[in-house]
């Protein structure tokens, strides 16, 4: 494979600097050397043998850290492959062999020197001193300190195995909803540290101030004191405090910081602590690490509380991946994955399943994420044996962390309960632990975490009868183009106003897709089994995103349309916790959209003002009130942004200020040319109607188009219609006749489509009228039309967009101009090319088809009109659903909701909640809709009088 692609090459200057960067160069401080690079991006080369599969037997090459198929080496496996390919598939179990000739540096002759895996995938056997570790996902150490030359060469020796040889490691970490790898994979290093030094440190820092730590040395130290330095963001020194050492080797330290600045996902205050171990007036050891202020609660018979704030969590469950590196350390990631977590106005992220890399706490802690910690265990628990030194392992590294609130003891089944007391030995702040779970009755310490309970279960989960809280650490599964945010507004508004409602944790943020080297660099999401994220394998935007950015707005705006008499004020509720709206900035835009003729879509920007921001407490309501200019009303449409207090989008509104039947005028009234003549022609049936260069044949027996002509561009294949898409229809008379400058053909019917006329204007726009009356639930109503998708290049258009929407997710689009290329996206699958072209597009108020025949273009003066785009499925599993209107493309009054991975079928997707229902519909659908099938629209085609 070409390495290249994966990993930068640096000079050889490069690598020496990496491998002599230390977190500080003091003899009191912890000196780190890297043996591997620092991550994906920063690697060194080990040698490297590896005993199955591609590359095979031979000694060769490798770059760490990384996962070892990724180098070309091994073989692929997702965890349910014994699944997919029956109980008796063989795993790959292959062993990788790493060589490395290291020195120690001489002046670490009067130091304690250990060796660090950060990570490293699975049984992992370190030759310096024979000690094996089991459990992929959590750094290990061992003092060599005994076993090494000190200023001279060294040979590490590591036999890494992709399979455990403990059975409980496997269950919880292998044979898993997930791919599985091979290799060292997060950084190696030695740490040289003082014969007497502090091992780790465990915080408790409470909202009110205080601050309580345990300081663990590596062996009692007496005479010894420890000091205690706090510092504040701005460097500035706001506590300090000696401890005595005593005769033990744990140290427990107390002292307060007055009116601290406290850590929430909002506003994520840290401090930074630096702890030293001082005899006299020498110091012996110095740490360093930063914590926050806060204290977490759970109230049971209640509720979540941060610093005394009850919080709902707007959640997402997060893998460690990225498709060319597998789950090797990447640093770009973990910010750019909390960003767009943050992007979508969530406040929550659920490790799913197994600690992360510490980076992604740190920026967590440093952005605003409150964070559920999970130890490994997918519906297999560890062994108590095996389980136990890696809670430890967990705990000990990442307990300082604010933004974690929660541990997880395993997923799905895979708790085992002898480790429910063990987090609490580590963990000075005690926090919670809960049992990530998909069955009912397996709630633990006042919270229930079951997985994709249904609206009306979890309607009563969140009540005040519910005996615990509800916070579903799994919901609404994302597979394809299915849940995610469909139906999450209904869930949402169940939480929020649910007295026992702690929120959820959505299934899942990426696609889990790898780049498989031994297939063309392919990127792989394992058929249905990984497709299941909101963003795909490189964070690539699906509908579901903005439509949870919407959803999620702390700043919660409803307003569905500007009436007559606006006068600037719109309706606003606070929906964060602990921000008051007054810290936050707001702006307006008057926009003018621009026409199918430009070659841009989009819009202009004719004014732009800031708006007061409204002082309106967390969880309160008030308004949001907007000094508009005296000409507002010639402007087409008013968006309003809101902007958070570090000047990150919340969100973004628009508002058409003109109806649609304004915004058509400019396009069915491009002139006052000369008009051309209509004419008339029956033959064997066939209706043939023409004005200038478009003629238009309609089938008098059936009532559809049976072809176009054009006299400058080929025949343009719009036909086989229009037929119903919901009911039944049969022409039973036709009368057609001129009127005035234009020519009517009217058609009448049995069924529920009550009439069609057609009227011609001498411009050559082709105006349809109909009406149809439907009795009972549907998926979808309206009409249809074939058009072969292969034949179209691209759509432009005015309505809601970028992206499709579904019945219970119509959040997250906005009107403007938009252009989409024809592609064949199939969301969650190659090509991840976003938005899909195919799908329901809402509130059109014009598109036009650029095709290989020629262009058309369809207006409709009418409000709520969904165009629908040819053939297209939210969830591709067992059966592809749901099921689809008639024909290519359709005109629709009303279309169906989308379920997900757990609800296929109408029963199921109607479970989901009043938005994920079908259409009931009980009444009369009267629209219009223009048509153009020529080159040139120049023509007038409404009277003064009807663009009034």
């Amino acid at each position: 494979m070409n390495r290249f692609f994966i990993f930068k090459k640096f000079s050889v200057t490069l690598l020496l600097l990496a491998f002599l960067t230390s977190f500080g160069q003091s003899h009191v401080q912890k000196e780190i050397r890297y043996l591997s690079g620092t991550d994906v991006m920063h690697t060194k080369t080990w040698d490297f043998y590896c005993t199955g599969g591609r590359n095979s037997e031979k000694w060769m090459t490798i770059q760490v850290p990384s996962n070892w198929e990724q180098q070309g080496f091994g073989n692929y496996n997702f965890g349910r492959d014994n699944v997919n390919y029956g109980k008796n598939f063989q795993f790959a179990d292959e062993k990788g062999l790493y060589k490395l000739k290291f020195e120690v540096p001489a002046n670490w002759n009067q130091k304690e020197v250990y060796i660090v895996f950060e990570g490293s995938m699975t049984d992992t056997d370190v030759k310096i001193n024979g000690a094996v570790h089991q459990g992929a996902f959590y750094r290990f150490k061992y003092n060599i300190s005994d076993k090494i030359q000190i200023g001279g060469s060294n040979l590490l020796e590591v036999t890494v195995s992709k399979m455990s040889a403990d059975n409980s490691i496997n269950g919880a970490e292998r044979l898993a909803d997930y791919w599985i790898f091979g290799g060292i994979y997060r950084p190696v290093y030695l740490e040289g540290v003082p014969k007497e030094h502090i091992s780790w440190t465990a915080v408790d820092a409470k909202a009110d101030g205080n601050f309580n730590m345990n300081v663990h040395l590596n062996k009692a130290v007496s005479g010894a004191e420890i000091v205690t330095e706090i510092i504040d963001a701005k460097g500035k020194t706001v506590e300090t405090t000696v401890t005595k050492t005593g005769n033990d080797s744990v140290v427990a330290v107390k002292t307060r910081v007055q009116k601290p600045l406290l850590w929430n996902a909002e506003t994520p205050n840290l401090y930074q602590l630096k702890v030293h171990l001082k005899k006299g007036n020498e110091t012996i050891y110095t740490t360093n690490d930063k914590f926050g202020f806060r204290t977490i609660e759970v109230r049971k018979l209640d509720g979540i509380y941060i610093n005394g704030v009850k919080v709902k969590m707007k959640g997402i469950n997060r893998h460690v991946m990225w498709p060319e590196y597998g789950r090797a350390t990447y640093p770009e990631a973990d910010l750019l994955d909390v960003k767009l977590i943050k992007g979508m106005n969530m406040n929550a992220v659920r490790c799913s399943h197994y600690p992360p890399d510490k980076n992604f706490l740190r920026v967590c802690d440093s952005l605003g994420l409150y964070v559920i910690n999970e130890l490994a265990g997918w519906q297999k628990a560890y062994s108590t044996k095996a389980g136990t030194p890696l809670v430890k392992e967990m705990v000990v590294r990442d307990a300082n962390h604010p933004s974690i609130i929660f541990w997880s003891n395993g997923n799905e089944g895979g708790h085992n309960f002898d480790f429910d007391d063990d987090f609490a030995k580590y963990d000075l702040s005690n926090r919670t632990v809960i049992h990530a779970h998909h069955k009912p009755g397996n709630a633990i310490n006042g919270i229930d975490c079951n997985h994709y309970e249904g609206y009306e279960s979890t309607k009563q989960l969140v009540s005040e009868n519910s005996g615990n809280i509800h916070m579903p650490t799994e919901f609404l599964h994302a597979m394809h183009d299915g849940g995610g945010s469909a139906a999450l507004a209904d869930y949402w508004e169940l939480q929020w106003k649910g007295k026992h409602g702690g929120g959820g944790f959505i299934w899942s943020f990426a696609d889990e897709g790898i780049m498989r080297t031994d297939f063309n660099n392919m990127i792989d999401v394992n058929a249905n089994n990984a497709a299941d994220g909101v963003v795909g394998p490189h964070r690539q935007k699906e509908a579901s995103y903005n439509a949870i950015k919407e959803i999620y707005s702390p700043v919660r705006i409803t307003l569905k349309e500007i009436s007559e008499n606006f006068k600037g004020e719109i309706p606003v509720e606070n929906r964060y916790h602990f921000t008051n709206l007054k810290d936050c900035t707001f702006r307006y835009e008057l926009l003018n959209f621009r026409s199918p003729d430009d070659m841009q879509p989009g819009y202009k920007v004719s004014q732009n003002g800031t708006i007061k921001s409204p002082d309106i407490e967390p969880t309160a309501k008030g308004n949001l009130q907007i000094s508009l200019p005296k000409n507002w009303k010639n402007n087409d449409a008013l968006a309003v942004v809101a902007y958070d207090p570090d000047n990150n989008e919340i969100y973004r509104w628009v508002w058409k200020i003109k109806s649609n039947k304004a915004l058509v005028v400019s396009l069915l009234t491009k002139s006052e040319s000369k008009k051309d003549n209509v004419s008339a022609k029956e033959e064997n049936n066939i209706l043939t109607v023409k004005a200038g260069e478009v003629a238009v044949s309609f089938d008098t027996k059936t009532g559809m188009i049976s072809k176009l002509a054009n006299d400058k561009s080929p025949a343009l294949p719009f036909e086989n219609g229009p037929v119903l898409v919901s009911g039944n229809a049969a022409v039973t008379s036709v009368k057609h006749f001129k009127e005035q400058d234009c020519y009517i053909v009217e058609f009448n019917y049995s069924g529920e489509l009550s009439y069609v006329r057609w009227k011609m204007h001498a411009s050559g726009w082709l105006e349809m009228n109909y009406e149809y009356t439907l009795n009972g639930s549907y998926p979808f109503a309206g009409i249809s039309f074939d058009y072969p998708q292969g034949l179209v290049n691209s759509v432009k258009w005015l309505g809601q967009g970028p992206g499709r929407v579904w019945k219970n997710r119509m959040q997250g689009v906005t009107t403007n101009v938009y252009q989409n290329m024809n592609n064949n996206t199939d969301t969650g699958s190659i090509p991840w090319i976003y938005p899909e072209f195919k799908g329901y597009y809402s509130d059109i108020v014009w598109m036009e088809f650029s095709t290989q025949m020629g262009r058309f273009t369809i207006a409709s003066p009418d409000k709520d009109l969904y165009v629908r785009l040819f053939d297209f499925y939210g969830i591709n599993g067992d059966e592809k659903t749901p099921f689809l209107p008639k024909g290519d493309i359709s005109f629709l009054d009303a279309i169906p909701p989308i379920g997900s991975k757990n609800s296929v079928s109408n029963n199921a997707v109607k479970a989901l909640g009043p938005s994920s229902e079908l259409n009931n519909i009980n009444e009369a659908k009267e629209r219009t809709i223009f048509f153009f099938f020529g080159t040139s629209r120049t023509h007038a085609v409404l009277s003064k009088k009807q663009r009034q």
